[in-house]
């Protein structure tokens, strides 16, 4: 019996890499990648401010995305900045400053959120949100 055949009924099949009858069905290690940094709650909306507004203050950024305590905004933007989608900028004060302004690559992202956004509109009732729970 081949590597890849699997017995089913006393009938030889055959079966993929995976061990299962069938394609081997896997996530895509770019979507992975993407889903990784980008699936964390507030990302996205933080992407899309500095998208649409332009390099923000922190607290531009705190005001702009309601409901962000300091510190997960500390965080978010310090993955952002770590993936090297967002640069951080201390204005010489006084009084000291911090801004935050996306790179190329952060920029790239517009059409990307903005066929999310167009999807959401579409398919993602609010309602179906509000319905979530937690």
């Amino acid at each position: 019996m081949a590597e890849h055949e699997a017995v089913t009924d006393g009938v030889p099949t055959a079966t993929d890499a995976c061990g299962a009858p069938g394609p081997c069905r896997s996530v895509d290690l770019a979507l992975n990648r993407v889903f990784t940094l980008l699936g964390k709650r507030w990302t996205g909306m933080l992407l899309g401010v500095l998208n649409n507004g332009g390099p923000a203050y922190f607290s531009e950024l705190r005001r702009a995305v309601p409901g962000i305590s300091e510190r997960m905004l500390s965080d978010r933007l310090t993955e952002l900045t770590e993936a090297g989608l967002v640069v951080r900028e201390v204005d010489a004060g006084p009084p000291l400053r911090v801004s935050y302004r996306l790179t190329e690559g952060g920029v790239a992202l517009k059409p990307a959120l903005t066929e999310l956004a167009v999807w959401a509109d579409r398919y993602l009732p609010e309602a179906a949100l509000r319905n979530a729970g937690c």
